[in-house]
C-alpha cells in the first residue's frame, strides 16, 4: 500500500505535515497583504516598528504562545495515531534572501498538496511566501523516492509584466479540497486564479478527477476559509462567501452556517481527523455543539495566534495520506 493518497478532506488522516512558526515582516514597505486580516490583528501592529524584523523579536511572548499552539495540535492527532512531520527551518541564507518582501515558514497548506497519488507543488501570489516550499522540499522529494508516487510542480509565475502580473499560474493548496474524484478549487482574487485552475484541470483529467472551480467573496483568502467538509453530507460554511451559490454537488449536504465575519475569523478552517472526530478552537465552541449533536466528537485547541496569520488547523497541516484503506 503506498503512503502517498488522500481521497478526501474527511477520510482517515493517517500521515501529515504539520508547519513550522517562523515570519518575518517585509523591510521594503509596510505590511501590505492584509485584504484578509482581522481588524484585531492590524491594530496589533499598528504603531509598532515591525519593519524588517522577526516576528519573535517584535513578539516574543506571542511567538512561544504560537509553537505551544502547534505542539498542542500535534499532540491531539498522535492521541488518534496520526503520525506527523513537520518541514525544516529556514536557513539563514534564506532568511537573507526573503529580507525585502519578508519571509514565511508558517502554513504548510498551500506550497504542496495532496490528490489522490499526486504530490502537487503550488505557485503561491504573495512574494514572500514563494519560497514557502523549500524547507518542505525535502520532505516531498524522500516520500516520492520512497513510495514512486506522481510528484509534480505546476510552473513558476510569470513576471513579464512585474511582481503584481495577474497571469500567474497561481494555484495554493488551501484552494483545494478533495471529494472522492472532485477537486473543488477556490478563486477569490487573493490567491489562486482562472490559470492555475486550468492547469489543475489539466493535469487531473488525466486521472479521472472532475475539477469545478468556485468564485469567492474577495476578502476570503482561501477557500478552506469559507468551505469544511466535516463528513460525507455535513459541512461548515459561509454561504455569503460563494459568489454563485454553493457548488452543486454540495447543496444537498447538511449544513452548519457561519457568517462573513465568522470565517474572517477562520471559523470554518478546521481539521476532521476522520468522519467522527473534528480539531476546532474553543473560539467557535458553538460550532462544536452543533457537531457534537451530530455525533462528531470534538477537539479543541487554542489556536488565537495562529489565526492571527490569517490560518487555522487545516492551513498548519497538509495530509500525506488520508483513506480508509
Amino acid at each position: 500500500m503506498t503512503n502517498i493518497f488522500v481521497k478526501s478532506e474527511f477520510a482517515p488522516l493517517k500521515r501529515v505535515v504539520m508547519a513550522q512558526s517562523e515570519f518575518a515582516f517585509p523591510s521594503k514597505d509596510e505590511l501590505t497583504d492584509d485584504e484578509f486580516l482581522t481588524e484585531e490583528t492590524l491594530a496589533l501592529y499598528a504603531g509598532v516598528d515591525t519593519k524588517g524584523k522577526n516576528y519573535k523579536d517584535v513578539f516574543p511572548e506571542r511567538q512561544q504562545q504560537w509553537e505551544l499552539e502547534r505542539l498542542n495540535l500535534k499532540k491531539v492527532l498522535e492521541k488518534y495515531g496520526v503520525e506527523v512531520h513537520s518541514p525544516r527551518l529556514l536557513t539563514d541564507y534564506e532568511k537573507e534572501l526573503g529580507k525585502e518582501d519578508g519571509y514565511s515558514n508558517f502554513f504548510v497548506r498551500d506550497p504542496f498538496f495532496t490528490i489522490g497519488p499526486l504530490l502537487i507543488e503550488g505557485s503561491l501570489r504573495f512574494p514572500h511566501r514563494r519560497n514557502e516550499i523549500l524547507p518542505v522540499r525535502h520532505l516531498l522529494a524522500q516520500e516520492a523516492n520512497e513510495n514512486q508516487c506522481y510528484y509534480v510542480s505546476i510552473p513558476k509565475p510569470d513576471m513579464a509584466e512585474g511582481q503584481a502580473s495577474e497571469a500567474g499560474p497561481f494555484l495554493e493548496g488551501g484552494d483545494v479540497l478533495v471529494l472522492d474524484k472532485i477537486i473543488f478549487v477556490g478563486n477569490s482574487g487573493l490567491a489562486s486564479n482562472q490559470n492555475g485552475v486550468q492547469w489543475l484541470r489539466n493535469l487531473a483529467s488525466n486521472f479521472d478527477y472532475t475539477v469545478v472551480e468556485v468564485p469567492l467573496h474577495p476578502t476570503i483568502l482561501h477557500l478552506d476559509c469559507a468551505l469544511s467538509l466535516v463528513r460525507n453530507g455535513l459541512m461548515i460554511v459561509c454561504e455569503e462567501a460563494f459568489l454563485d451559490g454553493i457548488p452543486e454537488q454540495l447543496k444537498d449536504w447538511d449544513k452548519i452556517y457561519v457568517s462573513l465575519e465568522d470565517a474572517a475569523r477562520l471559523a470554518t478552517n478546521g481539521l476532521p481527523v476522520n468522519e467522527q472526530v473534528y480539531i476546532t478552537d474553543k473560539e467557535f465552541t458553538w460550532i462544536g455543539e452543533q457537531l457534537e449533536q451530530k455525533g462528531i466528537t470534538v477537539e479543541y485547541v487554542d489556536f488565537k495566534i495562529s489565526r492571527s496569520f490569517g490560518g487555522s488547523f487545516r492551513c498548519s497541516t497538509q495530509p500525506l495520506l488520508r483513506t480508509e484503506r
